[in-house]
């Protein structure tokens, strides 16, 4: 039952995705200071409001697992933590592209770029800590404590283009303060992108987690092996 809705919910997403697609590159028209290239941020935008998502998820599934002990938590902040280093990655890549394109360069050390790649290292160093450590129990919480901790890094990068104004555009969707100068289509597109976006990351992220659950039912088997 559970596979079948995770590969219905897969569908939905890929459906979802190519309705988008269609849309964006040949229903909406180029935009007039960046032409075509402004496409990528239908994919560069959304990518990041999916990672600043899975951290969210994955920081409360940490604190869950303190109180309460239960390796469901840490199987889901890890499952997190890892499909949203995958979107981190995107939006580094598709943002170095669109840099490359509008400003001349691959990369420059902007507040919001430079906090964005603290934020991608601090969880692939979430993820190294977790293969560091052995003891189950010590993993998760250590773990814990850093996925924790580790969300700042999401909120001063989410903050820095109010906190910092330098290269970064600024905002422009209507929902953040000082936005809204962005097409109400082009802004819907966006929104409906990051929808299936987030169902394709809901769908990773159940895909792990069962990964994760095998992964320490053959390390529970091997550790009760040797210990025979």
């Amino acid at each position: 039952m559970r596979q079948n809705v995770l590969i219905g919910l897969a569908l939905l997403a890929g459906l979802w995705l190519a309705r988008n697609l269609y849309v964006i590159f040949l229903g909406l028209p180029d935009e007039a200071a960046q032409g075509a290239i402004y496409r990528i941020m239908f994919f560069h935008v959304p990518s990041w409001f999916t990672c600043f998502t899975a951290f969210f998820v994955a920081g409360i599934s940490s604190m869950l697992y303190l109180g309460k002990k239960s390796t469901m938590y840490d199987t889901l902040a890890v499952s997190a933590v890892e499909v949203g280093v995958v979107f981190t990655i995107i939006g580094l890549v598709t943002g170095s592209i669109w840099g490359r394109i509008i400003w001349g360069i691959w990369w420059t050390w902007d507040p919001r770029l430079t906090w964005a790649l603290i934020t991608c290292i601090v969880y692939s160093g979430y993820l190294m800590l977790r293969r560091a450590i052995d003891d189950p129990t010590a993993r998760a919480k250590n773990s814990a404590v850093l996925c924790i901790f580790a969300f700042a890094s999401v909120v001063i990068t989410y903050k820095a283009i109010d906190w910092w104004r330098t290269q970064h555009p600024g905002p422009v969707l209507s929902i953040r303060t000082g936005g809204g100068n962005m097409d109400p289509a082009m802004e819907a597109m966006l929104f409906s992108n990051w929808g299936a976006l987030l169902l394709l990351c809901i769908v990773l992220v159940a895909v792990r987690m069962k990964q994760e659950d095998t992964s320490r039912e053959v390390e529970s088997l091997r550790r009760y092996a040797h210990a025979a």
